[in-house]
């Protein structure tokens, strides 16, 4: 597919205030030009400020929007946050160029969505990552909008487990971007997979990092030092939460010059950045691509339903990769243990706690 791009004049621009005051900050839209669209349904994507190239969830989605346009034979538009404030004017400028469904990617763009929903009843809006519930009444605030969130804590178990057992010091460790819902339920799922492996093992293998966060989801000097605080009380297992600051992390390990394994989240890691793949044992999976691909090629044939998608172990909308170059160090009856946990899980007999559990 044909892409043509135009940048912002001004996405290098700080911004104070609102973005209802800035229409120009941001990235420009980008859109395809099939030339024979089949018909004129445009669906549209909006980032969070990690960008569509983060990858990661932005990426994901972008994935499964362009997979979809595709096969619908459609044209498609994205526009890329650089920061928070670029939020409700860039969907606002979807609204603006008369796409059909927008989607937005993260959980920081609730209100916008929220907001642009009410006002535009006739457009269809996709939240990925959050329920849209901004009046906090248990329910989502336009039937205008269909979330597709993940109950990655089940899958987090799991990578919390394998660690566990893999572990050489006794210690992993985890950080994440910013204190939100979609980083918390990552790095507690790991935990109550460590604690349960503890528990059935006697043994006391710890978490580091539980309430360390950068602050954003940028890979900067804050995420490589807290990654390095990590190494430095013997963690060799670290799960950096939230899009690109892995690679500070990956930075941090390979200075190290320790064997220290990195477990990446959202894609299979060790398939997007294969520059970090020997240190990854695992990733943490949100199939965001396919919960994108599918919405919209049913939003494209005239069946857009606002009912919620719960990506779960038994949907397989969350899981855990390969363990690609640890394949080897990972023993068999641990592998083999893990799938008896992904079925208790999946069964009720094991209970993972996430404010997305009921």
């Amino acid at each position: 597919m044909k892409k043509t791009t135009t940048k912002a004049l001004m996405s290098g621009l700080a911004l104070a205030g609102t973005a209802a005051l800035l229409a120009a900050c941001g990235s420009a839209p980008e859109s395809s030009s099939t030339g024979d669209a089949a018909s004129d349904y445009l669906p549209c994507m909006v980032s969070d400020s990690g960008g569509f190239d983060d990858k990661s969830f932005n990426q994901l989605g972008y994935e499964g929007l362009v997979a979809a346009a595709d096969e619908l034979g459609v044209d498609y538009k994205t526009v890329e946050s650089q920061t928070e404030t670029d939020f409700e004017s860039n969907v606002q400028s979807l609204v603006d160029q008369g796409c059909s469904t927008i989607i937005t990617v993260g959980f920081l763009l609730a209100d916008a969505a929220s907001a642009s929903a009410q006002a535009n009843p006739d457009v269809e809006y996709v939240s990925i990552d959050d329920v849209v519930d901004t009046d906090f009444d248990g329910n989502t605030d336009s039937d205008n909008i269909k979330p597709i969130i993940f109950d990655t804590a089940q899958a987090a178990f799991l990578a919390g487990y394998l660690s566990a057992g893999v572990s050489q010091t006794g210690v992993v460790g985890t950080f994440g971007g910013m204190d939100i819902p979609t980083v918390t339920i990552f790095m507690d799922g790991f935990a109550q997979g460590v604690e349960y492996y503890n528990s059935e093992n006697g043994t006391s293998v710890q978490v580091l990092g539980l309430d360390s966060f950068t602050g954003g989801f940028e890979a900067n000097d804050t995420a490589r030092q807290i990654a390095q605080g990590l190494i430095d009380q013997n963690a060799d297992i670290i799960l950096p939460v939230g899009g690109p600051i892995y690679q500070s992390a990956a930075a941090a390990i390979e200075d190290s010059g320790k064997e220290i394994a990195l477990i990446g989240v959202d894609a299979d890691v060790f398939e997007t950045d294969p520059s970090v793949g020997p240190l990854l044992l695992t990733s943490i999976l949100k199939s965001i691509d396919v919960g994108v691909y599918d919405t919209v090629l049913a939003a494209g044939n005239g069946d857009f339903s606002n009912e919620p998608f719960v990506g779960t172990l038994a949907n397989d909308g969350v899981g855990i990769a390969d363990f690609h170059d640890w394949s080897d160090k990972v023993p068999a009856d641990l592998a083999a243990k893990l799938d008896e946990l992904k079925q208790a899980i999946i069964d009720g007999d094991i209970a993972v706690e996430s404010y997305l559990a009921e």
